[in-house]
Parts: C-alpha cells; sequence; structure tokens
C-alpha cells in the first residue's frame, strides 16, 4: 500500500522525462530542452507537473474523418430570416399562379382544337 504512491510518481517522472527527450526543440515552450530536463531532475512530481501543463507545445487536432453519418460533421444551416422567407412564399405563390395558368391555357387551346375539329 506504501508502495503505490512513489510508483506513480516514479511513472509521472519517467513519462515526463521520456516526453522531453523524445521532443523536438522546436515543439518545447518557454525553456530549453535541457532545462527542462533538470527541473524535472531536480523537481520531479512539481517538475514533471509543470512540463505537462506547460512545458510542451500541445498537439494538433487532426480531423481523420467521420465515422458513421457524415451529416454529424456538418455544420447547422442557419435559419433564414423572415423577410427572406416572405420573398421566398411570394415566389412559390408566383410559380403557383404561372402554373395554374398554364395549364388554363392548355385546357382553352384543346377546347378550340376541339371546336375546330366540329366545324
Amino acid at each position: 500500500m506504501y508502495l503505490i504512491l512513489p510508483l506513480v510518481v516514479l511513472g509521472i517522472v519517467i513519462a515526463a522525462l521520456v516526453d522531453i527527450i523524445g521532443s523536438d526543440q522546436g515543439r518545447i515552450r518557454h525553456l530549453d530542452k535541457t532545462l527542462w530536463l533538470l527541473i524535472v531532475i531536480l523537481l520531479p512530481l512539481v517538475g514533471s507537473i509543470v512540463w505537462f501543463a506547460i512545458g510542451r507545445e500541445r498537439p494538433q487536432v487532426v480531423d481523420r474523418g467521420s465515422f458513421g453519418d457524415p451529416r454529424r460533421r456538418e455544420t447547422p444551416v442557419p435559419l433564414p430570416s423572415s423577410s427572406s422567407t416572405e420573398r421566398e412564399i411570394e415566389a412559390l405563390e408566383r410559380e403557383i399562379r404561372d402554373s395554374e395558368n398554364e395549364d388554363r391555357i392548355r385546357r382553352l387551346e384543346a377546347e378550340l382544337r376541339a371546336r375546330d375539329l366540329e366545324n
């Protein structure tokens, strides 16, 4: 039981040392790589926590595609404003009226043809 805490601290220190040694100099923030190594060696727990908190640059999140339905990743479409909705309704009503007028014209033309055939 008394061995668990020192093993956890040792694991954190080893992880910090391995991370520092394996990191490129460009990915280390605030201090030089050797200074970070000295801090972690001289102040094991505190140095490791500080290293993981502020010493290294956070890795960039890489989009590896979506799993499942791709629509979950899409940005939501903003709702149209009321004025654009009213314009769309007016345009639809105009289209319906035009369609009804074209149907009426076709019927009347058909009636005229039928009358011409009778005479």
